[in-house]
């Protein structure tokens, strides 16, 4: 007899059997196929003791791998508190992880360090979620992060000597709708010609530029102009001193400048209104200045204290006006704009990315001090590297860079994030603060896997849409985050399960088969090898050079995800008055109209004493003899009704249409 055969018998694999037969004394081999018919038959008069005892095996295994998860539940954190700066050694035994590991996981994610290496608190993360832990910042540092940018200058300036403080020009930020004309006012202001190198006339990355009226600089801070980029706008506000609220006049208040007032307003920002495109022969100036009145922002010709000054950015009207209106406003806000130049330096970045020929570089609008070529830079107690080469933002070397001056700094050993709080630290400092040597100018960046909580996961009837993210600069990739995460509905909702810098790659394209994910390029490309490969498993990339055309097709698809809303419109109804045939599926019955219009091919359903019985469809309808496409009040008719054959006479027949209708997020 075969082996399978005898183990099917015995509703057994066959590697079960051969494993438990020598503990029955027939010792067979672990590779039988056969076994002669009398040993089958002394097996299968056993065939109960010897399930049986599998049976204990299992359950034996069983118990024991339950202990050794208890053991384990209790041993292993879930969530541990880190320092900014911690050692691999450290992390690994907070974490009760093998070395080996962690180690592992550092290089799966582009990081060569030994155990005695120090790693930033963001490796950190990433590798201790990949490894099932989450970690927090410990409370001294959460103080930290939680001192916002003025509170920090205002202790730096507190503590430093007044004599050496000194007027610093003001920061601008340029805010309002998507198509108004911000970037056309600072390319009108600075003279360069920058819009025409911007994909669709938008802005894409944050910059900032300064530019001198009456001998006195001001530095303007321009953000993307989308109105779904509230967060970078947000920290334009934070690091900004005056705001300009760009409005068209023939277009007037939009949803998206609300929203820029609002949080110029929560910043508490002096604010000045440009009302732009007054060439245009549409042009509306006092519908602009109504518009802002009725938000409580009353114009000062209107006796209020909302400065308005119209301009044409495309015509160069009004743009001397308006520099001269941010020189009064910096005037009477002079209290609060001072600096040490000799002091503590520290700054905001403003933007960062990889350049493949200077590796990571990042803007800085300092706020204090001085920065000078080959300062030390750090960023929450990390040291990020030395400042190689200062540029202005027309790209040009500088030596040093003064309060309020925007600075592209070259050197950096690691990528910033926006809006971090940059200073100089000396060489004391930064001994203590060096961390490990991140490759960051490798094409390949750190890619974090976006762990859904279980609420998430247990949220019912949500359809998600996955979404895989690559950006070229940490600044659009965050607002581009933000931006996406906050699309959603109480049905659909989209999940960014993996976002980076740099081009798609082959680990992009393989989650993205595992996981249905879309993956979206921002200003990147795909390397050839993710491109072959995106081909072999039909995973779509898409390619975007705007963001708002990125964040437009976000929505298409997860429009598409919603459930049609049915509508229904009555049409009439109808009194059955005989039944002529039944068939298994339909009827043919004679009806008369009580209200309405009866049309062939609309549903219909069956009420007896207020109760619906059955749905259908009516697919014939004759007056006579003759074949007719409606029937109206009071007529009666022949009509053949699709549907359950439950029909009586005096039962009453609804009819209706009924409309699918695509929902809109």
């Amino acid at each position: 007899m075969n082996v399978s055969e005898l183990a099917r018998k015995l509703k057994l694999n066959s590697a079960e059997l051969l494993e438990i037969l020598p503990e029955f004394g027939f010792d067979i081999g672990k590779r039988a196929i056969k076994v002669d018919e009398r040993l089958a038959r002394k097996i299968l008069d056993l065939g109960d003791k010897i399930k049986d005892k599998i049976e204990a095996k299992k359950a034996a295994k069983t118990s024991e791998f339950a202990k050794v998860a208890e053991i384990a539940e209790v041993i292993e954190p879930k969530e541990i508190k880190i320092p900014a700066v911690i050692t691999v050694r450290d992390l690994s035994q907070l974490m009760n992880k093998p070395i080996n590991e962690v180690i592992k996981q550092l290089m799966k994610n582009g990081v060569m360090a030994s155990l005695n290496e120090r790693i930033d608190f963001d490796t950190a993360s990433i590798v201790a979620d990949e490894l099932g832990v989450k970690v927090l910042l410990s409370e001294e540092e959460e103080a930290k992060e939680a001192e916002n940018l003025d509170e920090r200058i205002k202790r730096i300036l507190e503590t430093e000597d007044k004599k050496n403080f000194t007027e610093r020009p003001p920061v601008v930020v340029v805010m309002g709708h998507v198509d108004h004309g911000k970037t056309k006012l600072l390319d009108a202001i600075r003279k360069t010609n920058v819009i025409d190198t911007e994909a669709g006339g938008i802005t894409q990355h944050i910059g900032a530029y300064q530019v001198k009226k009456q001998d006195k600089l001001i530095t303007f801070i321009d953000t993307p102009g989308h109105e779904a980029f509230t967060a970078m706008r947000s920290r334009g506000a934070r690091v900004a001193d005056i705001a300009i609220l760009v409005v068209a006049a023939n277009d007037s208040v939009k949803p998206q400048t609300i929203e820029a007032i609002k949080i110029i307003q929560q910043a508490k920002l002096p604010m000045i209104v440009a009302i732009n495109k007054i060439d245009l022969p549409d042009a509306n100036i006092e519908k602009v200045k109504k518009d802002l009145s009725s938000m409580n922002l009353l114009p000062e010709d209107w006796g209020g204290k909302t400065i308005c000054v119209p301009i044409s950015a495309k015509q160069n009207m009004g743009i001397d006006d308006l520099l001269t209106t941010i020189i009064l406003v910096a005037e009477m806000q002079k209290d609060k704009l001072i600096a040490n130049p000799i002091g503590q330096t520290l700054g905001t970045i403003i933007e960062s990315h990889i350049d493949k020929g200077e590796g990571p570089v990042a803007t800085f609008l300092i706020h204090n001090g001085t920065l000078k070529v080959g300062d030390n830079i750090g960023i929450n107690d990390v040291f990020y590297g030395k400042a190689r080469a200062l540029k202005d933002y027309l790209n040009k070397d500088m030596s040093e860079a003064l309060p309020s001056m925007p600075v592209k700094i070259v050197g950096l050993k690691f990528l910033p994030k926006v809006g971090d709080i940059a200073e100089v630290i000396d060489k004391v400092e930064r001994r203590q603060r060096k961390v490990s040597a991140h490759d960051l100018n490798k094409e390949k960046s750190i890619v974090r896997q976006v762990h859904k909580t279980p609420e998430e996961e247990d949220k019912e009837g949500i359809k998600k849409l996955n979404i895989i993210l690559r950006a070229d600069v940490l600044g659009s990739l965050e607002v581009i985050s933000e931006s996406i995460e906050k699309i959603e509905s109480q049905e659909v909702k989209a999940t960014i399960i993996s976002k980076g810098l740099g081009n798609v790659n082959e680990a992009d394209i393989d989650l993205a088969a595992n996981t249905g994910a879309l993956i979206l390029g921002f200003h990147v490309k795909a390397t050839p090898a993710a491109l072959d490969l995106a081909r072999e498993k039909n995973v779509k990339i898409n390619f975007y050079d705007v963001i708002y055309k990125l964040l437009d097709d976000v929505k298409s698809q997860l429009t598409e995800l919603l459930t049609p809303e049915v509508l229904r419109k009555e049409l009439g109804k109808l009194q059955v008055l005989a039944i002529f045939r039944t068939e298994n599926k339909s009827m043919i019955i004679g009806a008369r109209v009580l209200e309405g219009r009866i049309i062939k091919g609309i549903k219909a359903e069956v009420v007896r004493k207020g109760e619906i019985i059955a749905k259908g469809e009516i697919s014939e309808l004759k007056i006579g003899k003759e074949v007719v496409t409606d029937a109206v009040p009071t007529q009666e008719c022949g009509l053949n009704f699709i549907g359950k054959p439950v029909i009586k006479v005096n039962d009453i027949m609804n009819v209706y249409q009924e409309e699918v209708v695509k929902k809109k997020l």
